[in-house]
Protein backbone atom coordinates (compact mmCIF):
# COMPACT_ATOMS: atom_id res chain seq x y z
CA UNK A 1 0.00 0.00 0.00
CA UNK A 2 1.51 3.06 -0.73
CA UNK A 3 2.43 6.17 1.77
CA UNK A 4 0.11 9.00 1.73
CA UNK A 5 1.53 12.22 1.09
CA UNK A 6 -0.89 14.92 3.22
CA UNK A 7 1.12 18.21 3.16
CA UNK A 8 1.58 18.45 -0.61
CA UNK A 9 -0.24 21.41 -1.77
CA UNK A 10 -1.59 21.60 -5.18
CA UNK A 11 -4.90 23.66 -6.72
CA UNK A 12 -8.34 21.76 -6.61
CA UNK A 13 -8.66 19.80 -10.56
CA UNK A 14 -12.42 20.94 -11.66
CA UNK A 15 -13.22 17.85 -10.86
CA UNK A 16 -12.67 17.82 -7.41
CA UNK A 17 -13.89 21.84 -7.68
CA UNK A 18 -17.03 20.33 -8.69
CA UNK A 19 -17.53 17.63 -6.31
CA UNK A 20 -16.58 19.73 -3.35
CA UNK A 21 -19.53 22.51 -4.44
CA UNK A 22 -21.96 20.00 -5.40
CA UNK A 23 -21.34 18.30 -1.64
CA UNK A 24 -21.61 21.59 0.13
CA UNK A 25 -24.58 22.75 -1.85
CA UNK A 26 -26.68 19.24 -0.73
CA UNK A 27 -26.07 19.83 2.74
CA UNK A 28 -27.20 23.70 2.41
CA UNK A 29 -29.86 22.75 0.70
CA UNK A 30 -30.59 20.19 3.31
CA UNK A 31 -30.37 22.98 6.44
CA UNK A 32 -26.93 23.26 7.28
CA UNK A 33 -25.89 26.41 8.34
CA UNK A 34 -23.94 28.49 6.30
CA UNK A 35 -19.92 29.51 6.84
CA UNK A 36 -19.85 32.46 5.81
CA UNK A 37 -21.50 35.91 5.59
CA UNK A 38 -24.03 35.80 2.34
CA UNK A 39 -24.45 38.91 0.34
CA UNK A 40 -28.05 40.25 0.27
CA UNK A 41 -30.24 38.41 -2.30
CA UNK A 42 -27.86 35.10 -2.95
CA UNK A 43 -30.10 32.09 -2.25
CA UNK A 44 -29.12 29.41 -4.71
CA UNK A 45 -27.37 26.35 -2.38
CA UNK A 46 -24.78 26.28 -5.49
CA UNK A 47 -23.77 29.91 -5.33
CA UNK A 48 -23.51 30.00 -1.44
CA UNK A 49 -21.53 26.68 -2.06
CA UNK A 50 -18.97 28.60 -4.74
CA UNK A 51 -18.99 31.89 -2.65
CA UNK A 52 -18.09 29.61 0.84
CA UNK A 53 -15.44 27.91 -1.45
CA UNK A 54 -13.78 31.47 -2.70
CA UNK A 55 -13.80 32.66 0.60
CA UNK A 56 -11.89 29.62 1.98
CA UNK A 57 -14.18 28.60 4.63
CA UNK A 58 -15.86 25.45 2.89
CA UNK A 59 -15.74 22.89 5.23
CA UNK A 60 -15.13 19.97 2.68
CA UNK A 61 -11.22 18.94 1.85
CA UNK A 62 -9.75 16.42 -0.73
CA UNK A 63 -7.40 13.73 0.62
CA UNK A 64 -4.57 12.75 -1.97
CA UNK A 65 -2.10 9.66 -2.22
CA UNK A 66 1.42 10.61 -3.67
CA UNK A 67 2.01 10.03 -7.31
CA UNK A 68 5.53 8.28 -7.34
CA UNK A 69 6.91 9.87 -10.39
CA UNK A 70 9.86 7.80 -12.34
Amino acid sequence: MPKLDFYKVRPYTRFEKARIIGARALQISMGAPVLVEVPKGMTNPIDIALYEFEQGACPITILRQKVEEE
